[in-house]
């Protein structure tokens, strides 16, 4: 939001610098204004109508009112064409809108042109540019000509580099697509002016019926088909919007590309990106502000709350011009800024799914068919956003144990080989030791209280290891009643303890089982014990590949033939196998 002591100096400086501005100028024109008014209130005329059909390109409108002002320009000099181009800007800020919380931009416009106007005549005059009917008279005066026309466009871009800067903390590129329109525009539109100056030295006024309607006309027809080409530009990078969000993987990276991708395409400051919940209350599971770079806010909203509460409600999109539309819809959490309005419903199988809302802090923002391309993008976030996740469901039950909800044989193995992978490109130096349990005498637990009370202890034991384990590493279930646990960055030193630990925790606390086959229904406590066997790399091993062959056999010669119930070490194991 611009700060109010900006806009204060914006009107502060326009009420001292361009009433004086005016006034020297006034002084100092050799001009018999008397003698003129009905030709200069004609260029006026035609210039603000020419300004009612302006290019919006990006941020910024082309207009092609330089053709009057520059044909003014030539032949009453500097004093006729402020006036004629400031004119012009009060209307097109009409045509754009301008409301009361920007009201600024219109002063803010006026000294900017009055800025251009100022060093381009400069220029021309240095160069030797003359005004009047000989103006064009002789070959040289071309220079001076190319030279105003290229400082125009040059002063222009310079100057909306540093109000984007001071006053919407933006950076524009110095090469956008307003700049590159501007510049066709004025090829293809220059010898307009050079017409409307020539045929006005010839026959007066009458020139501005003659040429300048005709040009009105030209520059709507312009307007038309910039318009349709438009169109077709949002339509071409919509498909492409879409191929990369179908081609995106996981939800995260399908919010990202689609944030980012709209909010290049569309002139937005503010995006909330809501996902309907049960009992349709939307959560916010994106953000974005062109202004900060804020965090996601914890946002939930119930139906009919704020704009997107009531397109939910409602199922049907909003597309608001101004604030005072829509300020019955606003909240806490509505960017007190804003003024242009899209809002549409996300559909699935004729069920609103979710809920897109963007925000621009300029009126009349957005234009009918952005809202319709808004719509499109919002159908391809939906299907993107649900093969995001039926993704991660195959993925996830691809790598879990279906009954006790831990990694599974596979995933671990891919793990392993990741780890080997990183010690064999030298990205680590750090040890890996793993610990492998199993459950001792687990069929005769099966036998006694049946199966599905063995599936619970298996599942009651995922949980205890879990806890152990924690974010020191992975725990997988290796097969039947087989575990493992992977744990990068661990010697033997501390593996074998955090082992110990894990025996402890199975031993020391019974294991309840509520599915048994007993005749008493009643929950029933049953005591396990475990066998581990530890292995690290490179402690114990040349591969780390090899860990899981060498705390099996550790676990298989040193715990379980042993006794049971025992953490055994394949470097004790290699001790007792010397002595």
């Amino acid at each position: 939001m611009i700060a109010k002591r900006k806009k204060l100096a914006v009107y502060a400086s326009w009420l001292v610098i361009w009433p004086a501005a005016i006034y020297i100028l006034f002084s100092n024109t050799p001009l018999e204004l008397a003698d003129y008014k009905i030709d200069i209130f004609g260029f006026i005329v035609l210039a603000s109508l020419v300004a009612l059909f302006p290019l919006l390109m990006g941020d910024h409108p082309v207009f092609l009112t330089n053709v009057v002002s520059f044909a003014a320009f030539l032949y009453f000099g500097l004093l006729v064409e402020v006036l004629v181009i400031q004119a012009a800007i009060i209307f097109l800020m009409l045509k754009l809108g301008v409301g009361r919380v920007d009201f600024f931009r219109i002063p803010l416009n006026m000294l900017m042109f009055l800025i251009i106007s100022l060093v381009s005549a400069y220029v021309y005059n240095l160069l030797g540019g003359n005004h009047g009917s000989d103006a064009l008279s002789t070959g040289s005066a071309a220079v001076p000509v190319v030279a105003y026309v290229v400082t125009h466009v040059v002063v222009n871009q310079l100057l909306l580099h540093i109000i984007w800067r001071l006053f919407y903390d933006r950076k524009q590129k110095l090469l956008d697509s307003g700049v590159l329109w501007e510049l066709i525009s004025l090829i293809l539109i220059s010898p307009v002016g050079l017409m409307l100056y020539f045929v006005y030295t010839k026959i007066g006024p009458t020139a501005i019926y003659l040429v300048g309607f005709p040009f009105l006309l030209l520059s709507i027809m312009l307007r038309q088909f910039h318009k349709t080409s438009q169109v077709n530009y949002y339509l071409q990078t919509t498909g492409e919007i879409g191929h990369e969000l179908t081609g995106s993987l996981g939800v995260k990276e399908v919010l990202d590309v689609f944030v980012k991708r709209v909010t290049e395409l569309l002139p937005v400051d503010y995006m909330y990106v809501f996902d309907v919940t049960h009992g349709n209350s939307l959560k916010l599971i994106r953000y974005y502000n062109r202004f900060h770079k804020d965090e996601i806010p914890d946002l939930n909203l119930v139906e009919n709350q704020s704009i997107s509460g009531d397109t939910c409600k409602r199922g049907k999109g909003k597309h608001y011009h101004n604030r005072k539309k829509w300020r019955h819809l606003s909240n806490a959490y509505t960017p007190e800024n804003a003024e242009s309005v899209l809002s549409i419903p996300i559909s699935r199988q004729n069920e609103i799914v979710g809920v897109i809302t963007m925000y621009s802090t300029s009126p009349r923002a957005f234009f009918k068919y952005q809202y319709m391309i808004l719509n499109i993008l919002g159908g391809y976030l939906a299907v993107a956003i649900e093969n995001a996740r039926n993704y991660k469901k195959t993925k996830m039950e691809s790598e879990r144990c279906p009954l006790t909800s831990l990694y599974n044989y596979r995933y671990f193995e891919n793990h392993l080989q990741i780890l080997a992978d990183e010690w064999e490109n030298e990205h680590t130096s750090q040890p890996v030791s793993q610990i492998l349990l199993d459950i001792d005498h687990f069929k005769s637990v099966n036998d006694q209280y049946g199966h599905e009370a063995g599936n619970e202890i298996l599942c009651e034991l995922a949980v205890r290891l879990e806890q152990v384990i924690g974010d020191r590493g992975i725990v997988a279930r290796y097969g039947g009643e087989e575990f493992v646990a992977l744990l990068p960055g661990m010697t033997v030193e501390e593996s074998v303890p955090m082992a110990e630990k894990i025996r402890q925790t199975i031993y020391e606390k019974p294991f309840t089982a509520y599915e048994h086959i007993l005749k008493d229904r009643e929950p029933i406590s049953i005591r396990i014990s475990a066998s581990i066997g530890v292995a690290s790399y490179p402690e114990h091993c040349e591969d780390i590949l090899e860990l899981t062959r060498h705390a099996d056999r550790a676990m298989y010669v040193g715990a379980k033939q042993r006794g049971r119930n025992r953490v055994a070490s394949y470097e004790k194991l290699k001790q007792d196998a010397v002595t």
